[in-house]
């Protein structure tokens, strides 16, 4: 059930908040001392708050099977200040507090559910977490210190009497207040509130207790009905008293839901729908009427689950469920494979479940059965027309859950009151009139009365072993189909393009398929306890054991996989189950295959040969089996022959007195002399058998050895005589000794043999021999598959046939050569590269061969013809940007692929990138002693070279744009000493420049980019501002798919340079990215870095400009001031300044100030200031006065002044650009910076006049 949030599939239970109940600190060593009347009464408080606390959260636990009616509740302890979640939005005193709605509700924009969601788990955790149905408050009923008189004889003291009732007073007081104030917030919630005042035995004596409470009541404004209560130390009986009596308001609090919500549902069921249907399908669509029934229905199935009302519970499910499938049914209110179908279908899964769960606890077991069984085929047919039918994993993980889903429910349930149906096969009574049937009759027509074959389980309650066996089933059939689905997107061909495809690679198949089994094997064996010859293990148990061994095995536990299946064999031999023996030998071979259990796996298939197979058409497989191991592996001890003990195994040759046998050598085969009886169902026309030995007593032994020239006669007997011996010592017969089905063969022949060594044996047996393996089976010199004993014959003539008895021991020899080698290489990548990027090149090297290999690879990385660039290539901690030789990868088994991850890191330009890989395999020195190879085989050496092509292009692109602008801020005077230091930078007197980049991932992958900062490279240039550090959080961290821009905003200062070296190109820096590229699967690329360079800033070079500060809104008649800042850049030359304000032909300003004159002569690197106060005359844009500004230098000799003109000589000016300080200006531009404008408009400025 974890595949679901369990607040679907809890049972809901009447929701109890309790405060007050902290558990105070025990009592220690008090600061202060305590009397010991006043220590016993903490003690007995402290004890009382563990006992409430223990016995109302013991009351009921969070569980999803409750069938039990009892009046109780689910406790939660929290503090006297919680405070409850807000029924909407706005606040009550909002005026649109009536209209606005839940936090929760579709309608609601901020809502998960918005626009189109049904119910989302947090609605019911928040009925069950955040908001009671009752809210109890535990408090402490104040009790003032006792007062002992020293004497019995003194008499009541009146003023400790009127301190302990106005203290008091004031307690309770208190307590009214604050149980006011809580009352106020339950009460805003319709929730009942209560509180218990905790009080001491004594004080329940107390003549002033009633008084007391009375005044505690009316001031607090608590109800007279189960409002209030004092407790001293209680038993569980009073508890039990608080709950019953705190249970009809929980009810009523839920039955008033209930109506609200029904009400609503009453109102939305007669109001059409007026949600246009959009026509872009990608627009979010609101809530049909179809969904909004579907809340209101579950809605009102929870309260009356909270009421414990489960028939009304039920029908209210139900309603839920039937308008959940209308809405499934058609594509248009819910499409396939989106969020809400995805809710909406878990939604209605777990419906299921309640409704299941409510027809259980009433002991409905066909009806919870047959809802069960409706749900899976609905949604069954629903899958088929989404297109997740039973040929995707996705429809079968479906049926599996569903399965499981519902043996868990039952499980719970049978550990507490379930009981599982138990069902009997019925007696058939004799029809009358009718003859009682013969036993050959009922055998042949076992199917004749349906009655006999017992009940369908599909349509009879199960124990949950059932339900978890096909849930298994289940989940095979996932793994079987998302195998296939696997396959063909690495064939090229995917079949499955749904996101939850990645998600499932991720998935353990085969440790759920265990856990469902093993779940079912233990509850079958509980349900079906077996008899006793089967160590109680029935026979859907024992096949239930295999399909866990089963499971094992392709999970890759071999050795637990054995372990069962060496149990289950023993009794299947014992009671003769082939037809269950041969799938079981044949899993058992592979794991013990998958183990490197060499001779098992022989052994296995050896036994496997002996039983028909059940299949006529796979008969071929297990001599190719048998071919592939001997090939691919070596024997424990080469110098000894592994001898089978198959004495509990049918015989593979019915032998009289020889068995023939193949040997493993390339292009040659070893001869061999036996006569036996050949299988009649499975062949062996391909096993090596090599030779047959018979040792006699007295003399040598004779060896027949295979050789496949020798011609075979078309009788079924046939007789080889392989001519003479060669061998020393033994006697040597070659012969054809390939077989047919049924042959009787006495054959002599060749062995084959595949490396230099020979092998022997002392007895009669038949021996295989293959690669380094030396094979003998014993065999019964008269031994027969059907266990029958037959004498061994020796075939002494064909024409006349004659045998005669063999009794002879076995004997077998073989040579082994080693194989040439074979590899495949694989190279992948995903291509195009990036720029800066790490990229992965993975090379798998696979050996296909069928012994080891010795394996190296060389890199080689071609220089470029691009400029610029700069690659490099580094593979297992070995870096070089052209050549990485001798990536030493080991010794490669038969079959084993040896992966290899080569990174690519190219800089500079984006270009193609051309690497040369070398795959050089020879065959390993390190033999062992046993074996001898020769030298050529040692030195046999092969490469494979490929060369790969990677286009590489760029991460980002960038554009970068710049604006200059003038300080405003006044310069420091001429006598400020600090500007006459040796390395001093005035950035007041510096030109500032805004450089805005523009940046955008133009690859074809997403990046994520991790950081951007800007680092420093001219250190005269200054930072002033920068968008990347700001108050209002950066973006990244951050995920950037193709085509996503970002910008940054710079802001530098250029100083001035007194001695006038100023730099013709200002590089402030560059901007460094730290980056990852995303792949498709999802995972992040290595760390990448990419750095940025910005422009070099190039601004204007000028010796005097003038500043123009002006407002860009002014009043009618109300003055204002222009300001104008004269600046002479120059180090060395003064200006002399003329300043003109024409004012002739503009009357919408009043003008106060200098019209026309000569300014003091301005010094090298200072500042004059001009001011005039205007006052505007009209409404609307008004153009300034032009102010014109010359500079003016003289030329020639000095004359005496003329006083007419107050000139003195020839000069030669020009016009002082006049810049506004609110402007800046970009290189290039043909704006004006004196106005911002264009063409002839140009050189004047306006100001906007506001009456």
């Amino acid at each position: 059930m974890n595949s679901y949030p369990p607040e679907l599939l809890a049972q809901l239970a009447p929701v109890m908040f309790v405060a007050g109940l902290d558990v105070p600190h025990p009592p220690g060593v008090p600061a202060t001392p305590q009397s010991p009347s006043a220590a016993k009464a903490t003690d007995l408080f402290h004890t009382l708050i563990t006992r409430l606390r223990e016995a109302l959260t013991n009351q009921r636990k969070v569980a999803i099977w409750q069938p039990e009616k009892s009046k109780s509740f689910h406790v939660i302890l929290v503090d006297k200040e919680v405070r409850f979640p807000p029924r909407k939005l706005v606040a009550p005193d909002d005026p649109q507090y009536a209209s606005s709605h839940s936090p929760l509700s579709p309608l609601t924009p901020s809502s998960p559910l918005h626009p189109d969601g049904l119910i989302a788990p947090i609605w019911i955790r928040k009925h069950t977490t955040l908001i009671p149905s009752v809210f109890v408050m535990f408090m402490r009923l104040y009790e003032h210190p006792p007062n002992n008189p020293k004497s019995p004889l003194e008499g009541p003291d009146m003023d400790r009497e009127r301190e302990r009732e106005a203290e008091e007073r004031k307690q309770d007081t208190d307590l009214s207040v604050e149980i006011a104030n809580r009352k106020k917030s339950t009460n805003e919630r319709n929730i009942k509130l209560t509180v218990v005042l905790l009080a001491s035995r004594k004080m329940l004596d107390d003549p002033t207790l009633d008084a007391r409470l009375t005044f505690i009541r009316r001031h607090s404004g608590l109800d007279s009905r189960a409002a209030l209560f004092v407790l001293s130390p209680v038993s569980q009986a009073e508890l039990g008293d608080l709950s019953q009596a705190l249970y009809d308001p929980a009810v009523e609090y839920y039955t008033a839901h209930s109506k609200r919500v029904r009400r609503k549902r009453n109102r939305h069921s007669t109001t059409v729908s007026s949600y246009p249907n959009p026509s872009i399908g990608n627009i979010a669509r609101p809530l049909r009427p179809e969904g909004w029934t579907v809340r209101y229905e579950y809605k009102m199935a929870c309260f009356a689950e909270f009421r414990g009302e489960d028939e009304v519970a039920l029908k209210h499910y139900q309603d839920a469920y039937d308008m959940l499938v209308i809405m499934f049914g058609s594509p248009a209110i819910l499409p396939p494979r989106t969020k809400r179908w995805a809710e909406a279908k878990v939604l209605a899964d777990t419906i299921n479940i309640k409704i299941t769960k409510l027809y259980l606890y009433n002991n409905e077991h066909a009806l919870a059965l047959s809802h069960h069984s409706t749900h899976m085929r609905k949604f069954g047919d629903f899958s088929r027309g989404w297109g997740i039918g039973e040929e995707t994993f996705e429809f079968w993980s479906w049926v599996a859950r569903q399965n499981r889903l519902f043996a868990e429910l039952l499980e719970q349930g049978t550990r507490t009151n379930l009981v599982i149906p138990v069902h009997k096969p019925q007696a058939l009574a004799p029809s009358i009139g009718t003859s009682q049937p013969s036993s050959t009759q009922r055998l042949a027509g076992i199917d004749s009365d349906p009655r006999a074959l017992g009940l369908n389980p599909s349509h009879a309650l199960q124990h949950p072993g059932f339900y978890y066996y096909a849930a298994a089933r289940c989940t095979e059939m996932r793994r079987m189909k998302f195998q296939i689905a696997l396959e063909a997107e690495e064939s090229g061909h995917p079949i499955s393009l749904s996101p939850g495809f990645t998600n499932e690679k991720k998935v353990t198949h085969d440790t759920i398929i265990l856990e469902l089994y093993t779940k079912a094997y233990e509850l079958f064996k509980k349900y079906n306890p077996g008899d006793t010859t089967n160590n109680g293990q029935g026979r859907l148990t024992l096949w239930i054991a295999y399909r866990i061994a089963q499971t094992y095995c392709d999970s890759g536990q071999y050795e637990m996989a054995i372990r069962f299946f060496e149990r289950i064999a023993k009794t299947y031999r014992r009671e003769h189950w082939g037809s269950m023996l041969r799938p079981l030998l044949t899993t058992w071979y592979s794991c013990a295959k998958q183990l490197d259990d060499v001779e098992l796996s022989i052994r296995l298939l050896f036994e496997m040969m002996g039983h028909d197979a059940l299949d006529q058409n796979d008969t071929e497989g297990l001599q190719e089996d048998l071919i592939a191991v001997l090939q691919s592996t070596v024997p424990k001890s080469p110098t000894e022959p592994f001898v089978l003990g198959l004495t509990e195994a049918k015989p593979l040759f019915d032998t009289s007195a020889v068995f023939w046998s193949q040997s493993v050598k390339v292009g040659e085969a070893a001869a061999f002399q036996v006569s036996f009886t050949a299988p009649k169902v499975i062949p062996v026309s391909s096993i090596p058998f090599t030779s047959i030995a018979i040792h006699l007593e007295e003399g040598p032994p004779i060896v027949v050895r295979h050789s496949p020239d020798k011609p075979r006669n078309a009788s079924a007997v046939r007789w080889l005589n392989a001519g003479e011996i060669l061998s020393r010592d033994p006697t040597e017969i070659e012969a054809n000794l390939q077989w047919n089905l049924g042959d009787v063969l006495i054959v002599s022949g060749r062995v084959v043999s595949k490396r230099p060594t020979e092998l022997k044996v002392s007895r009669l047996a038949i021996t295989v021999t293959l690669n380094a393996w030396t094979i003998e089976i014993p065999l019964e010199p008269c031994g027969s598959r059907q266990g029958k004993p037959t004498a061994g014959k020796w075939l002494s003539s064909l024409d006349p046939l004659r045998f005669a008895d063999v009794t002879r021991e076995k004997y077998w020899s073989t040579i082994v050569k080693n194989h040439s080698h074979r590899i495949s290489v694989s190279i992948q990548h995903y291509a195009p590269a990036y720029l800066d990027e790490g990229y992965p090149i993975i090379i798998e090297v696979t050996n296909v061969d069928d012994k080891d290999l010795d394996v190296a690879l060389d890199v080689l990385l071609q220089p470029s013809d691009l400029d610029g660039t700069t690659n490099k290539i580094t593979i297992d901690h070995e870096q070089s940007s052209s050549l990485i030789k001798g990536v030493l990868c080991g010794v490669v088994k038969p079959g084993v692929a040896v992966v290899k991850t080569l990174h690519l890191l190219s800089q500079g330009a984006a270009g193609d990138r051309i690497l040369d890989i070398s795959v050089q395999t020879k065959v390993p020195e390190g033999l062992s002693p046993g074996d001898q190879e020769t030298q050529e085989s040692r030195e046999d050496t092969m490469e494979n070279l490929q060369t790969i092509v990677i286009p590489t292009v760029d991460a980002f692109q960038l554009t970068q744009d710049i604006a200059y602008q003038h300080n405003a801020e006044g310069w420091s005077a001429l006598t400020d000493l600090e500007s006459y230091e040796e390395n001093h930078e005035d950035y007041r007197r510096g030109i500032e420049a805004i450089v805005v980049t523009d940046i955008r991932v133009v690859g074809p992958s997403s990046v994520y980019i991790e950081h951007v900062e800007f680092e420093e490279e001219n250190a005269h240039v200054k930072l002033l501002g920068t968008s990347l550090i700001s108050d209002d959080g950066s973006i990244f961290p951050g995920e950037f798919v193709p085509e996503d821009e970002f910008n940054v905003s710079s802001h530098f200062v250029i100083p001035f340079d007194e001695r006038g070296e100023r730099d013709s190109l200002w590089v402030p820096g560059h901007y460094t990215i730290q980056w990852r590229r995303i792949h498709e699967n999802g995972k992040h690329g290595t760390p990448s870095l990419t750095r940025l360079p910005l422009p070099a800033l190039e601004p204007l070079q000028e010796n005097v400009v003038a500043l123009l500060d002006v407002p860009t809104v002014a009043t009618l008649h109300v003055p204002f001031d222009l300001d104008l800042s004269i600046r002479n850049y120059h180090p060395t030359l003064s200006a002399n300044i003329l300043c003109q304000l024409e004012t002739d032909n503009v009357d919408s300003f009043v003008v106060s100030g200098l019209r026309s004159g000569r300014l003091p002569i301005l010094l090298p690197e200072a500042e004059e200031r001009i001011a005039w106060r205007l006052i505007p005359m009209e409404c609307g844009h008004l153009r300034l006065p032009k102010i014109k500004i010359h500079s003016r230098r003289k030329i020639g000799p000095v004359q005496v002044p003329n006083s007419a003109d107050g000139q003195d000589g020839p000069y030669e000016g020009e016009t002082v650009k006049i810049v506004a300080v609110r402007r800046g200006w970009k290189p290039g531009s043909n704006v004006d910076p004196n106005s911002g404008m264009k063409g002839e408009d140009s050189g004047q400025m306006t100001v906007l006049v506001r009456p």
